[in-house]
């Protein structure tokens, strides 16, 4: 059977495999357009699975909201390169994982990669993840997912089209509720807390910290009395928890303001801040850096 330029560019567009392959995969099997499919599913498998040992700490992070703003979702799926994060392909993918996860009472990676594919039930997120490895030709990771719901409402904040993306839960309604939530979202963005308030800092974390603030104070002030030494610490140990703590962080849109004396005067209380998501792209992924000239004498010889 002659292969026609028509049949090559349509199994292209269903499978995302290159044109040469997909000519050459038409007449190894006459043309039967579903048996090509298969088979470059086969061969996509194969190398998706040589992809997998690669590093992949790039990618984005996406949120979703629901309308009624009672549940959050993200998601982190990383590639190993910034190339690949921008592609369209991979955009659209990030954003039906994460529409999944919302849509889904899943919190676990492994639950979400066994869902059956909305777009196609016979498939199932993990399926459509290899596949994209295939057709893209990186190795992609689903990191990370978060999924939440409230009786208040959620607002987010995104920063740099996907590299931090967080989300606040604020236990009351309204649109000033959501802007509050909003502006909070994006101090977490930025100031990376890791409590909402020091009473929620665990007593062996304060211990260990000042455990090393003393140790410090001693070493800068040798034959200083302990009794003062501890005074010392005590104020740098205050300071600190205030750092990791967003209700005690200085507020990042006025300094004047701590965020918890900002969401007091907008919202009448603090406390309504409930809890709050941060995830930034690629974060605690030790990356390996290549020679790029390595890289490509490595490609050539077909490695």
């Amino acid at each position: 059977m002659a292969i026609t330029a028509a049949m090559v560019k349509e199994l292209r567009e269903r499978t995302g495999a290159g044109m040469m392959d997909c000519k050459n995969v038409l007449n190894e099997v006459n043309g039967d357009m579903e048996k090509a499919i298969e088979v470059l599913r086969e061969k996509g498998l194969a190398k998706a699975a040589k992809k997998a040992g690669r590093v992949a700490a790039e990618g984005l992070v996406k949120e979703m909201i629901s309308a009624d703003h009672k549940t959050a979702a993200l998601v982190e799926i990383n590639s190993e390169t910034d190339f690949v994060a921008k592609n369209e392909q991979f955009i659209t993918f990030v954003n039906q994982v994460a529409e999944m996860v919302l849509n889904n009472d899943v919190t676990d990676v492994e639950a979400l990669k066994a869902l059956p594919w909305s777009e196609d039930a016979s498939k199932t997120v993990g399926d459509v993840l290899t596949e994209k490895i295939a057709t893209i030709g990186e190795n992609l990771t689903l990191r990370r997912i978060a999924r939440m719901t409230t009786e208040g409402v959620f607002a987010s904040y995104t920063h740099g089209g996907g590299k931090i993306v967080s989300v606040v839960e604020v236990a009351t309604e309204g649109d000033k509720a959501l802007e509050v939530g909003r502006n909070v979202a994006m101090q977490v963005a930025a100031a990376n807390p890791e409590f909402i308030r020091t009473t929620d800092v665990p007593a062996e974390k304060q211990e260990k910290e000042k455990e090393i603030l003393m140790h410090q104070a001693l070493n800068e002030n040798p034959g200083k009395p302990e009794n003062i030494i501890e005074k010392m610490v005590m104020g740098r140990l205050a300071k600190q928890l205030k750092e990791i703590c967003l209700l005690e962080q200085e507020y990042v849109k006025d300094p004047d303001f701590t965020v918890g004396k900002y969401v007091a005067a907008e919202l009448g209380n603090a406390d309504v801040v409930k809890a709050f998501v941060r995830f930034e792209t690629g974060e605690g992924i030790e990356k390996v850096e290549e020679n790029f000239a390595e890289e490509v004498a490595k490609q050539m010889a077909g490695n």
